[in-house]
């Protein structure tokens, strides 16, 4: 019964990964110890061999010999006849060792050995998890989609360890059911209720640089090195890349033949449009690409407060922008300054026009910060959209445009 019960528990240790066999007899060996300690109080005179290639143990039990009628504890101590009966040259003072059958302890000794171990096995298993993929964190990782809740979804890998993926971390157009198998990056790894709680992530600047590293070889051997990734996921990325040879150009390398590269990215990222740009450490020069498609007139740098003033022309300041302001914003975040698009103006016409902050005693400062955001700093680049432009390219109501019209065109009335 007791070996049937060993070999059992000894089958779960093999089937963990990454258990090395002194670690495996170490946790074997405490276990015993422990139900020993708890039978008699100490495990100092046991001696326990643990066989993992069988599934079987050893408990030797070393007693020393008293004379007769002097035994105090039996599993400590034997009498000088009983030893006899075992080899007849013992002599009082000298130490008896003999086997013990662990199932003469009883069931209870056995239930709580098996109890003792299964915990540990636990908690190694826990512990092998943990040191896995606190290892592999920023790393892409493949599982199945086993469970879809509301805010999060739960994969398996191929271990059949459990994954996390939330909501927040998916890309918006995610959409993925039962069976369906993914990727994504190892986000974080923490202890939660003595249970190690793996996050990953898909929107993060980190799955996109591994995806890269995938799929172009010159990233992966470092030849072309990834300076930085801003991402809005599923609508934009920049990613500024350099090469360390000067014959290789790093851009024309991630685009790939005909694109075939950055397709495949684009495709796993559900048509994520990505701009690869050339890093330099000239910031004017990195500015203007940043901003691409945009082309850029003139850049004022403010380096003491990090932030930069760019001026175009009117035909450009919507390139610039982008849809609902992405471009600017990711630029601003790929060069770490704060851009402020102004409209180029050179022309008598322009000179008449008025800058806006001459209407913040009519108009409230946040409205007008609204409408700078879209690169309109005077009345006239104002009035030169309609209303439904300016609605769907601000945060503000139809009604608060009309008003703010109103206010413009009685200026040059």
């Amino acid at each position: 019964m007791e070996h049937i019960t060993l070999i059992d528990t000894f089958s779960e240790f093999k089937e963990l990964m990454n258990i090395d066999r002194v670690t495996m007899i170490r946790v074997l060996e405490d276990a015993f110890r422990g139900v020993l300690i708890k039978l008699f109080g100490s495990d100092d005179n046991f001696d326990v061999i643990i066989n993992t290639d069988k599934g079987d143990f050893e408990i030797w039990r070393n007693r020393t010999i008293v004379p007769d009628g002097r035994v105090k504890n039996p599993h400590f101590q034997i009498s000088l006849s009983e030893a006899k009966k075992i080899d007849n040259d013992y002599e009082v003072g000298e130490e008896v060792t003999d086997e013990v059958k662990f199932l003469d302890f009883g069931r209870r000794a056995i239930l709580a050995l098996r109890q003792n171990l299964s915990s540990r096995i636990l908690e190694l298993e826990k512990d092998t998890i943990y040191g896995k993929y606190k290892e592999k964190v920023g790393q892409i990782v493949f599982g199945e989609v086993y469970q879809v809740w509301k805010k999060e979804m739960l994969i398996l890998d191929e271990e059949g360890n459990e994954l996390i993926l939330p909501k927040t971390e998916m890309i918006p157009s995610d959409y993925y059911k039962k069976g369906d198998n993914l990727k994504a990056v190892v986000h974080s790894v923490e202890i939660k209720n003595n249970t190690p709680l793996i996050m990953l992530s898909r929107t993060s600047p980190a799955f996109l640089e591994r995806l890269f590293e995938m799929e172009v070889p010159e990233i992966f051997d470092g030849l072309i090195t990834i300076k930085k990734i801003v991402r809005a996921p599923g609508e934009r990325a920049k990613v500024a890349v350099e090469s360390y040879d000067d014959r290789i150009d790093p851009v024309g390398a991630c685009v790939g033949m005909k694109g075939s590269r950055i397709h495949g990215i684009v495709r796993e990222l559900r048509n994520e449009n990505i701009d690869i740009i050339n890093y330099t450490s000239n910031l004017q020069l990195y500015i203007q690409r940043a901003l691409n498609p945009a082309k850029i007139s003139t850049t004022k740098i403010f380096e003491d407060i990090k932030r930069a003033h760019i001026y175009l022309r009117p035909e450009e300041v919507s390139l610039a922008i982008g849809k609902n302001g992405i471009n600017i914003r990711l630029a601003s975040q790929l060069v770490g300054y704060e851009l402020d698009v102004y409209r180029e103006t050179g022309n008598e016409e322009d000179e008449e026009d008025v800058p806006l902050d001459e209407f913040s005693d009519e108009i409230e400062e946040w409205i007008l910060d609204e409408l700078k955001a879209i690169g309109c700093d005077t009345a006239k680049s104002v009035l030169d959209l309609t209303a439904e432009d300016l609605v769907n390219r601000t945060d503000l109501e139809e009604e608060t445009i009309n008003e703010v019209l109103t206010i413009l065109k009685s200026e040059f009335e």
